[in-house]
């Protein structure tokens, strides 16, 4: 019988012999060595301000003046940093997108149209991809903007202008794994997004728009976007009992806390809520519901308007410990309402 005949044979690589704690490093050397990293990333993106020239004004000019899409690409880890940086310029009203460069040279090519620029990420600028994809890209017609730190390489020369990285020191120990080169290559693709958007017509609304979720998207919605209106909105007018109220807000879609009251012209008189009916029921007569609500209603309850931004209307509920708040508009006139219910939604969405 041979050794593997009554069972199985351990065919899973054999372990190094582990290391002696005490022959490892103290963890104070730990911590040194990634100050010295941390240190040296800092010194290289705080170098990139002396390679701001002209190029860096010329592609700030081909982005804003882009009628079509600003594509990113790059090799390996600077591929993944071009993602990053398009994903901030398409956040930000610039449309974007990452292509592969090998995925580009079998098909995808096809995404770049004449009226794009290509940002093109190299830190040598021989990348052999990258090389053989730019002219393509010039005979499609399209824009390339080179980011490396050779302007004379071989990308920098198919560039119609070069954002410089300037001399590179990665902090590998070994001077291999891209580290300080790409952490300049983001730091300065986020200098040339934020430059952009400060020369477009873009206000925290277009922000807004393309983060409608998370908590930046929270932050920056309106009331108008949250506020019940039409079959959710529960309007009574004075002189409607109490019990009208209470089966009005009951048929009413998404069950509000609150009905708002209005007077003869149709304006705002005063509101009553779920509270307003417990306190009437404790009182153990139930007589009182045929009385008119203007005689258990609040009076001047807190108004808001439809810009007004969501977290800014939660502020308010807190600080007055109420659950609603009607929306009026500029006139005055009854528009919405928000119940704490709506904000709660938010949280979840």
């Amino acid at each position: 019988m041979t050794k593997a005949s009554g069972a199985k044979a351990d065919r899973r690589p054999a372990r190094a012999n582990k290391k002696n704690p005490a022959d490892m490093p103290h963890k104070k050397d730990r911590r040194q060595a990634a100050a010295s990293v941390l240190r040296l990333e800092a010194r290289t993106i705080e170098g990139l301000v002396e390679h701001l020239g002209p190029g860096f004004d010329e592609a700030v000019g081909r982005i804003l003046a882009c009628e079509g899409t600003v594509i990113l690409t790059g090799m390996g880890k600077a591929g993944l940093v071009g993602a990053k940086i398009s994903a901030t310029l398409a956040s930000t009203g610039t449309p974007s997108l990452a292509l592969h460069p090998t995925e580009a040279m079998h098909g995808d090519l096809g995404r770049i149209r004449p009226d794009d620029v290509v940002v093109v990420l190299s830190n040598s600028g021989e990348t052999a991809e990258l090389t053989a994809l730019v002219p393509h890209i010039r005979r499609i017609g399209a824009s390339i903007i080179a980011m490396t730190a050779a302007p004379e390489s071989s990308l920098g020369r198919f560039a119609d202008c070069v954002l410089e990285l300037g001399q590179v020191d990665e902090a590998c120990p070994m001077g291999l794994a891209p580290t300080a080169s790409t952490s300049a290559m983001m730091a300065l693709g986020d200098a040339l997004s934020m430059v952009v958007l400060g020369e477009r017509d873009f206000s925290r609304e277009d922000y807004a728009r393309y983060h409608p979720k998370g908590s930046l998207g929270r932050r920056l919605m309106k009331v108008s976007q949250i506020m019940r209106t039409g079959a959710a909105l529960p309007l009574v007018h004075l002189g409607t009992t109490v019990l009208e109220v209470v089966l009005a807000n009951k048929k009413t879609e998404g069950r509000p806390g609150a009905a708002v009251v209005l007077d003869e012209h149709a304006g705002l008189a005063g509101i009553f809520t779920d509270g307003d009916l417990r306190r009437l029921l404790e009182e153990g007569d139930p007589a009182r519901l045929k009385e008119p609500v203007d005689d258990h209603m609040g009076r001047n309850p807190i108004t808001v308007t439809p810009d007004l931004l969501v977290e800014d209307a939660e502020r308010i509920l807190r600080e007055h410990k109420i659950d609603q708040l009607v929306v009026v508009d500029a006139d005055g006139s009854v528009v919405g309402l928000i119940d704490v219910q709506d904000l709660l939604n938010t949280h979840l969405s």
